[in-house]
């Protein structure tokens, strides 16, 4: 009997556990409000998941986790060998860019964050097909469900207490006082990332797209803010897209040439092989 239905009658934690604990292989396909998502299992566990039209090739996966800049990444892609994970990952392991566990991490990594994003899915139609499996020459990473499903009902309680506190991304931040006071601050990287882009003409929707957030991740650093009384919700005064935004400076002729020997030295290292 095909597995079909609505997630407002079977929720994602349902799901997955019924794929856990009869062992499954096939693709669980969700399709949401506004995009669709699938992800794929063998023997019961989870392999491979991907987000509606995302990218998720490895140089984009290995870009989100700072493993490549966006300009070695874009050159990577339009290389005959994107076409395949596996072999331009060999390609990158035999060159000494990255490592066989930087690889699979990063792919585990990403699998997971797209997974977890489903965990506050409580609207769509799914259907899982038995025969379904990831797309040829995709890197697939094997991940047991039982961690899977415990963290994301941890994820979901989170959720749902931060989307009380902060219901609405497309309001703006203001900063309460001079922002030169976060200079002393002790702030991670990610949220550095979402302070750069606080202004009142930028919604906390589009900050997390412009730093490829998830929902969860803005609210949780937005909401540390709010705590911290740094910052104070607003209404937004446009909805400019933030990519007329200048993220950094042009860089030099050194600095191209820099970024561009990733590239180089793979040509290089295909010609030798």
């Amino acid at each position: 009997m095909p597995l079909r239905g609505n997630l407002r009658d079977f929720s994602t934690t349902q799901l997955l556990n019924l794929v856990n604990l009869a062992k499954k292989t096939g693709t669980l396909t969700i399709e949401g409000p506004t995009e669709a998502a699938q992800m794929c299992f063998r023997e019961g566990k989870l392999v491979y998941a991907q987000m509606g039209t995302e990218d998720g090739s490895l140089p984009l996966v290995l870009r989100k986790v700072g493993k490549l800049n966006d300009q070695q990444a874009q050159s990577l892609k339009q290389r005959p060998e994107s076409a395949n994970d596996k072999a331009l990952g060999l390609l990158l392991i035999n060159a000494g860019y990255v490592t066989q566990a930087d690889i699979l991490q990063s792919i585990k990594q990403n699998t997971l964050d797209i997974t977890f994003r489903l965990f506050s899915w409580v609207e769509g139609l799914f259907n899982f097909d038995a025969t379904g499996a990831p797309p040829a020459g995709r890197i697939t990473v094997p991940i047991e469900l039982d961690n899977v499903i415990i963290e994301g009902s941890r994820r979901l309680r989170e959720w749902e207490q931060l989307q009380d506190e902060i219901p609405n991304l497309d309001m703006a931040l203001k900063f309460v006082d001079k922002p030169e006071r976060l200079k002393n601050l002790n702030l991670s990287v990610e949220e550095w990332k979402v302070v750069s882009y606080i202004d009142p003409k930028n919604s906390i929707k589009q900050i997390a797209k412009t730093n490829n957030m998830s929902d969860l991740d803005v609210r949780k650093i937005v909401y540390g803010l709010l705590q911290a009384g740094l910052v104070d919700l607003v209404r937004p005064i446009s909805t400019r897209p933030l990519g007329n935004v200048p993220t950094r400076k042009p860089l030099t002729a050194e600095a191209k040439e820099q970024e561009k020997s990733l590239v180089n030295k793979l040509i290089s290292r295909i010609r030798s092989l």
